[in-house]
């Protein structure tokens, strides 16, 4: 039998993902200068590992509710409505914010509708969006990466039947302003476009307030979790906010897919509510100022105000080109190619010890000469 007749056309869709590449040959390197991983360099915090422990030794190891324990959607409802202001009541607990995305868009878009892709976006957004069936329609945000209304008329994004919203961003690091968000909701509406907001970085703001723009239109699914705030990327727990009938359907087709999420990780993260990470979130923003101390002068980009990347244009405006050299020398950084459908930049991470961001940047800096 020919294997290959057995894989689904489907899959001619998605291609093998640009960091898993660079993944692979960090494998390969004696000790890497690593600026690629997008995820804290901390460790989960010890009450969470200990409620975790606790879930494990008393019989906490069985299905749950396909939506989640209800302790943990009250929990995750009540501190929802208090900081993105978002005005629906309907909750499901999900394995990461990639499930609850792949869920989402597999419950609301057809063959052929069109899903509103900011550029540069995360990786995921174009291959799910294949995926369910959609087409992605990029809306280009080059040079400094703010989505507005305006660029989304300019696009042509009236068409699409979803905008997906990314803020702070993955690979750019920026933050959309408030009024830009009010501008946006203002237009989604208008043209019925459904908002899908992706909001992993939330704590992860530097240089102002957070603002949601759940608070602005109620046509929104609100996407978050715990894997960036309190370094549980490995646990695979997020969560969804919504209309009612889109929840619902993603409950339904979590029973049939995920089941639940991991039911040791939902009571653990019980225990997160009650963690303060600010000095953690401090401590980013001053590795953030490092970095940014490190290329300036040296290299063209906008500062980072959320998350932790930088999008940094590259020489001669071929990132793979110079990612590829910055390998070489033992630096690890991702090619800007694999977020968008340009080519000119690479992501940094600095999501890193202090030393290794230093190392990073004078070695970047030193592939200049």
């Amino acid at each position: 039998m020919d294997i290959s007749t057995l894989i689904a056309s489907r899959m001619n869709s998605i291609d093998s993902s640009g960091i898993r590449k660079v993944f692979d040959m960090a494998g390969a390197i004696e000790d890497p200068i690593n600026l690629s991983i997008g995820q804290p360099d901390f460790d989960v915090p010890e009450p969470i590992k200990a409620r975790a422990m606790w879930a494990i030794e008393n019989g906490e190891n069985r299905y749950t509710v396909t939506q989640g324990i209800q302790e943990l959607r009250d929990k995750v409802l009540l501190q929802e409505k208090s900081m993105s202001g978002i005005g629906h009541d309907n909750v499901l607990i999900t394995s990461g914010v990639s499930g609850g995305l792949l869920l989402a868009l597999l419950v609301m878009v057809n063959d052929g509708d069109k899903v509103a892709v900011p550029d540069p976006y995360f990786v995921m957004y174009k291959h799910l969006t294949r995926l369910a069936g959609g087409r992605p329609l990029y809306i280009d945000t080059y040079p400094d990466f703010i989505l507005t209304a305006e660029r989304l008329e300019k696009a042509g994004a009236a068409e699409a039947k979803i905008l997906i919203v990314n803020s702070p961003n993955n690979p750019t690091g920026q933050v959309i302003p408030p009024n830009e968000l009010e501008n946006i909701a203002e237009w989604a509406d208008a043209n019925n476009v459904f908002v899908i907001t992706d909001e992993i970085y939330r704590f992860f703001t530097y240089d102002e307030d957070y603002v949601s723009i759940a608070q602005y239109t109620d046509n929104t699914l609100l996407l978050n979790g715990f894997s960036k705030s309190h370094a549980m990327t490995g646990w695979r727990l997020g969560y969804a906010i919504g209309p009612a009938e889109i929840i619902d359907e993603m409950t339904k087709l979590q029973q049939f897919s995920f089941v639940c999420a991991p039911s040791i990780v939902q009571q653990a993260a019980l225990s997160a509510f009650e963690v303060s990470m600010d000095d953690y979130f401090k401590a980013y923003k001053a590795k953030r100022d490092l970095l940014v101390q490190g290329l300036d002068t040296h290299f063209d980009f906008v500062k980072p105000k959320g998350a932790f990347y930088a999008f940094v244009r590259a020489p001669g405006n071929c990132g793979d080109t110079f990612a590829e050299k910055a390998i070489q020398h033992r630096c690890l950084v991702i090619p800007g190619s694999v977020f968008s459908e340009r080519k000119t930049h690479f992501r940094i991470v600095f999501a890193a010890e202090d030393d290794t961001i230093s190392r990073g940047t004078n070695l970047l800096v030193s592939l200049l000469e």
